[in-house]
């Protein structure tokens, strides 16, 4: 699910249903070293605040930071990191709905 300010991937982790997990990634494209060192601390510090609520349990998440992650108001990132995910569970979850069925 893409958003102004991060992209979020997820899968289902099948060996492990109870837990959330999470991975960060940033590239050079969004700038020097400590840009995105504080993209990074920002997500992290978003899914403290957020993933216990929004996230689901038996997914592993993909966090990516885009050119302004870094710069962004916090509230914003917030916002859309929960949009995100409401959305892409919704997403999800259709598919899901529709696996046994032909269309």
């Amino acid at each position: 699910m893409i958003t102004s300010t991060v992209v979020i991937q997820a899968a289902q982790n099948l060996s492990d249903k109870e837990n959330i997990f999470v991975g960060y990634t940033t590239t050079k494209k969004i700038g020097k070293a400590h840009i995105r060192n504080r993209t990074r601390r920002r997500l992290r510090a978003a899914v403290r605040e957020l993933f216990l609520q929004h996230a689901h349990a038996g997914y592993t998440y993909v966090l990516i930071g885009r050119y302004n992650t870094a710069e962004c108001p916090f509230e914003k990132l917030k916002k859309d990191l929960k949009w995100g995910l409401k959305k892409l569970h919704t997403t999800t979850q259709s598919e899901t709905e529709n696996d046994g069925q032909i269309s």
